[in-house]
């Protein structure tokens, strides 16, 4: 009788109808998903209708889950009642994870559970118990569904190995779609939110399947030949804290800031020479100068910081990830930590938005003990939309002043961002009088707007180098500035203003010159007396043995201030990275330069190395993924 009763109350689907409402779960599950966001439905609503295609792009992965669950459980609403449970978790911990960090679910969180368990308690997390219960409800109901409603006999397949196979091609082409459709980045700039720099924007504007979908295959770590956890653990012990020179150290990271008027093409004489301040330095007795091979062509500042401050390389991370921020997400060894354990205070200073690459939490896990935004700033002076050079040179000097009243040495990096690109005629606001380009190039009108306001921006850095080594010379106290560009500006498609110029860079073609060429910004650490007496400073840089060209990777200019400075022997890491670059002291992707300024390939490296190279490449990775610090 009970069984009766039952069979009169379950509905079996025909084929099409299954298929019919598997599409009309797939629907109700991403616009629960949607929901679940902290953003506004209704404009996200909005963007999808503009772009019907986000549509099918939010709702497909949902809705292969739900296909494939559905060929295994021969129940659409079962399937879709597990589909949804995993989605709406996934939404759910995204929406909290922005709220508390301001940064997105990406798929490499899930090798981070264990992290995010012990960290969680560290949060202030409000959980949005309404949203819970709007989940519990919806699943309850597709679960009640799953009970009452079954799909026909012939409407799905019934051998176990052919159900089976069904769900698996059905995975299978979600997979595919991942690495291929969702992958591709010109699909997804297409539909990026606003401001593209903002991941957190765009996954609230765009969608959250479709973007968690696309940054699958991002900010990964390929694991390299080789690599053996317990030989990495044992590389990583030792060093001894308290060793170096107490003096105070200044880094300051240029945005876009090249010695691009240097090249033959320009005109410009010594009176009005755009880069004065730099070839003045690059001159003075106590001095480092070359160029430093930066991980990217005319973008990447986030990469460069990476390098410098951690000593790894963005381009051997794998053979996808684009920002090294994005694929940090645990406590790292960095210069910060090195100054922190020898008593210094640490300061990370930019005069963005906390946001912007991530810093906001990326500097908590290097390690800084104080980490200041434009939103922690008074009195911001502009120069057109971004915070100008100058304004951060007095910044860096407020803050050098603050720790000597406190009678504590100073370690604090600070980017800048006046030159941002991009260098149009309205860059410093209508109206605004650039000094012409003096060059004796035959240049576009296009070309000359984006050198005039390129190398307006330059003068301004030039400038702000001057006023910092004058600042810091006239003071008592011991300090070591080291100034550079995070990477070339960028200047027009396809190199416009450089082929203009004559400038042969070849920022795709490797082991060449002029690949090297593309990536090179110049850099100096330069020691005020007082820093030079401390340092013992012609005696310590003759010990260091620096290429004669004064060229290397980016990884190696913060090693090299820790060796400057006496802490040789405090860092492990840092001091195989000195050993490396004695060796090699350019690594460019498959290009290298060795200690006598010879060009290589990675076809042409000795067998020694090669060991040298792949231990840094193993060691950078056990540091990325296992290694714990406090």
């Amino acid at each position: 009788m009970v069984s009766s009763k039952k069979k009169k109350l379950y509905y079996r689907l025909g084929l099409w109808q299954t298929l019919a409402v598997m599409v009309l779960l797939a629907g109700a599950v991403t616009l629960l998903c949607l929901w679940i966001q902290p953003n506004s439905l209704r404009s996200v609503v909005k963007i999808l209708i503009a772009h019907p295609k986000l549509i099918v792009l939010n709702c497909l992965p949902v809705g292969l889950l739900i296909l494939a669950l559905t060929f295994l459980l021969r129940n659409v609403f079962s399937a879709a009642c597990l589909t949804a449970a995993f989605w709406t978790a996934l939404s759910l911990a995204n929406r909290i994870k922005l709220e508390v960090r301001d940064e997105p679910v990406f798929l490499r969180d899930f090798g981070l559970l264990k992290e995010a368990g012990s960290a969680a308690h560290s949060y202030d997390i409000h959980w949005p118990w309404t949203v819970i219960a709007v989940i519990l409800i919806f699943l309850c109901v597709l679960l009640l569904l799953s009970r009452l409603i079954g799909c026909r006999a012939t409407a799905l397949p019934r051998r176990p190995l052919l159900r089976l196979a069904s769900a698996l091609g059905s995975l299978a082409v979600l997979i595919l779609l991942i690495f291929t459709v969702y992958a591709t980045d010109g699909l997804y700039d297409t539909y990026s939110a606003y401001n593209g720099y903002y991941i957190p924007g765009v996954f609230n504007d765009v969608g959250f399947p479709y973007c968690f979908c696309h940054t699958a295959t991002l900010y990964s770590l390929d694991k390299p030949a080789g690599f053996s956890k317990s030989e990495a653990v044992a590389w990583d012990q030792g060093g001894t804290a308290g060793e170096g020179k107490q003096v105070n150290v200044i880094m300051v990271m240029n945005e876009a800031f090249s010695d691009l008027t240097d090249d033959p093409a320009f005109t410009y004489s010594t009176k009005d020479d755009p880069l004065t301040n730099l070839h003045a330095v690059e001159k003075s007795a106590h001095c480092i100068s070359g160029h430093v091979v930066v991980p990217g062509f005319a973008g990447g500042t986030a990469n460069t910081e990476f390098d410098v401050l951690t000593g790894m390389q963005t381009n051997a991370l794998s053979a996808t990830t684009t920002s090294a921020f994005r694929a940090v997400n645990r406590n790292l060894d960095s210069l910060f930590r090195v100054f922190n354990a020898d008593g210094y205070d640490t300061l990370f200073m930019h005069p963005g938005d906390s946001w912007f690459y991530n810093r906001e939490n990326v500097y908590q896990w290097l390690g800084a003990e104080q980490i200041q935004f434009a939103e922690d700033m008074q009195n911001l002076q502009y120069k057109g939309r971004w915070v100008t050079d100058d304004y951060m040179a007095g910044r860096i000097e407020e803050q050098f002043e603050d720790a000597v009243s406190a009678g504590k040495p100073l370690f604090n990096y600070t980017p800048t961002i006046q030159n941002h690109m991009s260098y149009t005629a309205d860059k410093y606001g209508a109206g605004y009088v650039f000094p012409p380009v003096q060059t004796s190039a035959n240049l576009s009108d296009q070309a000359k707007t984006l050198l005039n306001v390129y190398i307006e921006g330059a003068r301004d850095a030039d400038a702000m180098l001057g006023r910092l080594t004058k600042y810091f010379s006239e003071s008592d106290e011991p300090v070591v500035l080291v100034f550079w560009g995070d990477h070339r500006p960028y200047l027009g498609d396809n190199q416009l203003a450089y082929k203009e110029l004559g400038m042969n860079l070849t920022p795709q073609e490797n082991g060449t010159e002029s690949f090297l060429d593309a990536y090179e910004t110049p850099y100096v650490i330069w020691a005020n007396d007082a820093g030079a007496q401390a340092l013992d400073w012609d005696e310590t840089v003759a010990s260091m043995d620096l290429p004669k060209d004064g060229r290397i990777s980016a990884c190696y200019l913060g090693a090299t201030v820790l060796e400057l400075t006496g802490r040789g022997g405090e860092n492990p890491w840092f001091d195989y990275l000195t050993q490396v670059r004695r060796e090699l002291p350019v690594i460019q992707k498959e290009t290298y330069v060795e200690g006598d300024g010879s060009l290589i390939t990675s076809g042409s490296l000795t067998t020694a190395q090669q060991d040298l190279v792949s231990k840094l490449r193993c060691w950078s990775y056990y540091k990325l993924k296992y290694k714990d610090v406090n």
